[in-house]
């Protein structure tokens, strides 16, 4: 940018000579413009005002961390579109497999990322809602404070406007806040943990590694764990974009995710191994005030990766539908239909498990292991011995197997839902600080079912 400061300096671009098999890595253009997605999210003028570095890297974490880490296949993904000269993901299926898999694509990164933005929702009401309920003089069956309002009110108010947005580039900052808020959460995760773990009773084979139902947990993961579908966008928010640069940017993103979700799932399982709920947060009693503000920093994270999804789902039908290019009324029509019906589905459902389970199996899987891998391997000239056409072809039969299996699995042996319900330990007469043995897990199971039938 040449108007006003710049909140970092970059250096010129460079000749990067690497063992990618590249001799120059220029910026991508693509000869495509009909798939192209540039023409909408960063306008002509805008263009010449790419973000820097730093605003990009909160955007890949802040799209790691709401819903991604897998590494190689993110500099993968980018790889294949230097190779077939696309700066789309749907364009790079396109020069790939053609019409078919441009269809197939098309679907799946609109679904993906439309099944996060009716979690988010179910995420940001459950959480938000037990916020409220502690404020004082509050009745607790008060419809304002209520999933359903807080669903419909984040919407309008803040996930909505942000949504509208069409340059990518402009979620920096909202990124680098949600980032923060991240930060805040994984603190009182890690303090509950050390004060209330040890008061919990541990559930049997606790520390069981990799039980058969574990492939569940791939999906799950997989859902998590994923940003391929607006690679491309923040890719394309760099200025002068190459894939040495994004593959710097991939690794710092990378190291900073893995370390928060690591932190996180570490932290609640110590804490509640067996009774971990899809949502951590459905585990901690609702008279928990540091865990009320957690609650809190939560919600707004969750409304804030939001529009992230949102600007993924516009494009696809923008690409589909009309060729790469939505007019105002069109960018305006389509973004509220979106957001529109996903708000309504989110007010239908809310039970988060299944939703992280289907969507990471069925849509974040071949997105992260299959297509990727399919694509380099076509476009590749490297020999087969390559590190990345090696790994390529690891990737591709594993995303295969997760996706079948974890889809069975899902669907035979589903998770159980305690929405809304308080856990047996929040009432003190099943509170033990001595006795964790099984026979006391299994009476305090019980006395649980009655206090909560007796509490609703």
């Amino acid at each position: 940018a040449t108007r006003g400061p710049r909140l970092c300096h970059l250096p010129p671009a460079e000749d990067h000579r690497s063992a990618m098999g590249y001799q120059r890595q220029e910026p991508v253009i693509p000869p495509q413009r009909d798939l192209d997605d540039r023409e909408t999210l960063v306008s002509e003028h805008e263009y010449k005002e790419k973000t820097c570095q730093s605003a990009a890297l909160f955007n890949v974490v802040n799209s790691i961390i709401g819903s991604g880490i897998i590494d190689f296949s993110l500099v993968l993904l980018i790889k294949g579109g230097a190779l077939s000269g696309t700066d789309t993901y749907q364009s790079l299926v396109n020069k790939t497999f053609g019409f078919p898999g441009y269809l197939l694509l098309s679907v799946l990164q609109f679904l993906y990322p439309f099944i996060a933005m009716i979690s988010y929702n179910i995420i940001a009401g459950d959480t938000l809602s037990k916020v409220f309920q502690r404020i004082p003089g509050v009745d607790p069956e008060n419809v304002f404070i209520g999933r359903h309002f807080i669903i419909g009110l984040s919407t309008v108010t803040f996930t909505l406007p942000l949504s509208l947005y069409r340059n990518i580039a402009k979620l920096g900052k909202v990124s680098l806040i949600s980032t923060g808020l991240t930060t805040l959460i994984l603190g009182i995760v890690m303090a509950r943990a050390i004060s209330l773990g040890p008061h919990i009773p541990k559930t049997e084979d606790a520390w069981v590694f990799a039980k058969p139902n574990a492939i569940q947990a791939v999906g799950v993961m997989s859902f998590a764990f994923i940003c391929h579908h607006n690679s491309f966008l923040v890719y394309s928010s760099l200025e002068e974009p190459t894939v040495a640069k994004w593959s710097r940017l991939i690794h710092m993103s990378i190291v900073i995710s893995v370390f928060i979700c690591i932190f996180f799932a570490t932290c609640g399982y110590l804490t509640f191994t067996g009774f971990t709920q899809g949502d951590l947060f459905e585990n901690y009693c609702r008279n928990d005030d540091l865990v009320t503000f957690g609650r809190f920093c939560y919600g707004v994270t969750v409304i804030l990766t939001y529009p992230m999804e949102c600007f993924v789902t516009r494009e696809v039908i923008a690409n589909v539908f009309f060729g790469g290019n939505l007019s105002s009324v069109f960018h305006i029509v389509v973004t509220v239909m979106v957001i529109t019906v996903a708000t309504l589905v989110s007010l239908l459902i809310d039970c988060l498990g299944i939703v992280l389970e289907l969507n990471g199996v069925l849509c974040a899987t071949p997105l992260i292991f299959i297509i990727p891998s399919a694509c380099y391997l076509k476009l590749s000239e490297e020999p087969r011995t390559h590190s990345d056409k090696i790994m390529s072809c690891v990737m591709l039969p594993i995303g295969a197997v997760v996706m079948v299996f974890g889809f069975v699995m899902a669907i035979t042996n589903p998770q159980d839902c305690t929405h809304g319900q308080e856990m047996f330990y929040c009432f003190p007469d099943n509170f033990s600080l001595t006795n964790t043995s099984e026979s006391h897990v299994q009476q305090t199971t019980q006395l649980s079912t009655l206090n909560i039938s007796i509490f609703q």
